[in-house]
């Protein structure tokens, strides 16, 4: 989980690659623009800033709604293992 602890953008472009295997890139654009529009949701706050670095955390929404959505798309995994009946 990337913003368990506080991290800065490139912190956390650097650790999305890491934990993705390299699969997820993001661009500073992306990344930005998520972590305003996560901000406004209040899913994450930003809890410090040194010169332009912005730190960011999830909050407590923040996490509820990520293992909500863990829970979801695990379930999704759950059904797409049945009706490919052990194609895999």
């Amino acid at each position: 989980m990337v913003l368990r602890q506080p991290l800065h953008g490139y912190g956390i472009m650097k650790e999305v690659e890491v934990i993705s295997e390299e699969l997820v890139k993001l661009g500073p654009g992306t990344l930005y623009g998520a972590l305003r529009k996560l901000e406004k949701l209040r899913l994450i706050a930003q809890v410090e800033q040194k010169d332009t670095r912005k730190s960011y955390q999830l909050t407590d929404n923040g996490r509820r709604l990520l293992f909500a959505e863990y829970e979801r798309l695990r379930k999704l995994v759950e059904i797409s293992e049945k009706q490919l009946g052990g194609e895999l």
